[in-house]
């Protein structure tokens, strides 16, 4: 099978990449990525040079690239993660998501429609349900109600997706995941930033009182489900992957001092985010019942291989947080208060 991947360089598109080339040696990928600050070609050292896999560079809006690549390349089938995918940075700097997300899927919706691919595979997230009270768990016909530019914008490039599946019969599946982490993740996402700040003796930054609820998913672990709906899902389907561990954001961070052997009086409450959601909760019933999918790493080990990954990776960490990062963290959290005011002024 010929796969085009979108932000391939990026965390999860990396990790699907790593993986899928070393467990299926049927497969082959076409990696299209832009290279933004958080693709990052590092991540995919290990295959680079492996013959089934080729690199473009480029943006998933340019409609003349993408209409090339299929006419190339010919994939059976369309596994989109490029994104912008940062709640925070979508606050400050609104307009690149819904040019990124929604242009973008319209893009390569188009394209696919107009060649005639096998699947269409939208990779969403869990954060387009919103906010959910306890003890109830979203399914696959939740409302949808997103709190921020981002989720906004994927909830549009879902429906979007979906309604090309009911007018054009293109084969879509959108799959929807909760809170991603493991190696190789940008250090502007809690669980890197917590355990790079730690290692560093850094101050680590928590929203208000921390209590926000998030179900915490190991990225390998999201890269096989993502094959289960690719082999055995239903198109015009929508799918949930969890990871069947909810815990509250202080709790996580706790957690990794611990494990980094850090005090927690290095833990230091910000200003909270803007429309912060409360809680996050998925029912993966569906994709488990379907596609006899269910998560294999727990968060304890995988938390620990993701500390001894940064613990062993400093080198990467600080190439990664060079640069514009710096910029940004300094808006984010060390100049929030006055970043906050500007913004609902």
């Amino acid at each position: 099978m010929k796969i085009l991947v979108t932000g391939g360089a990026g965390f999860i598109g990396s990790a699907f990449v790593r993986l899928s080339l070393a467990e299926r040696a049927e497969v082959r990928i076409v990696n299209l990525d832009k290279l933004t600050y958080a693709g990052n070609l590092e991540n995919l050292v290990s295959v680079a040079g492996d013959p089934r896999y080729r690199f473009i560079r480029g943006d998933v809006c340019d409609a003349e690239l993408v209409d090339r690549l299929f006419v190339e390349e010919r994939p059976e089938a369309v596994i989109h993660f490029a994104a912008e995918s940062h709640v925070d940075r979508s606050i400050l700097s609104p307009a690149p998501v819904f040019e990124t997300n929604l242009r973008g899927t319209f893009t390569l919706l188009e394209a696919a429609r107009r060649h005639g691919v096998g699947l269409f595979l939208q990779v969403s997230t869990d954060e387009v349900y919103g906010s959910i009270e306890p003890p109830a768990e979203a399914e696959e016909s939740y409302p949808l109600r997103p709190s921020s530019p981002y989720s906004a914008s994927k909830a549009g490039a879902d429906l979007l997706a979906l309604s090309y599946w009911t007018t054009y019969r293109v084969p879509v599946i959108v799959t929807r995941a909760s809170n991603n982490y493991g190696p190789y993740q940008f250090p502007e996402k809690l669980i890197p930033l917590m355990i790079s700040n730690a290692l560093e003796d850094r101050p680590l930054p928590i929203y208000g009182d921390g209590l926000q609820v998030r179900d915490w998913l190991y990225v390998d672990d999201h890269c096989r489900a993502l094959w289960a709906v690719l082999e055995r899902g239903r198109r015009g389907e929508i799918y949930n992957i969890g990871g069947s561990c909810s815990l509250p954001n202080r709790e996580v961070v706790r957690r990794i001092l611990r494990a980094t052997g850090k005090p927690e009086s290095l833990m230091q409450s910000v200003a909270d985010r803007p429309g912060h959601d409360r809680r996050y909760a998925l029912s993966s019933a569906k994709v488990t019942t379907e596609t006899g999918w269910r998560p294999q790493v727990g968060f304890e080990s995988g938390l620990a291989a993701t500390i001894r990954w940064y613990q062993e990776n400093r080198d990467w960490v600080m190439r990664v947080k060079s640069g514009e990062y710096r910029d940004y963290y300094a808006r984010n959290y060390e100049n929030r208060e006055t970043e906050l005011g500007s913004l609902v002024r």
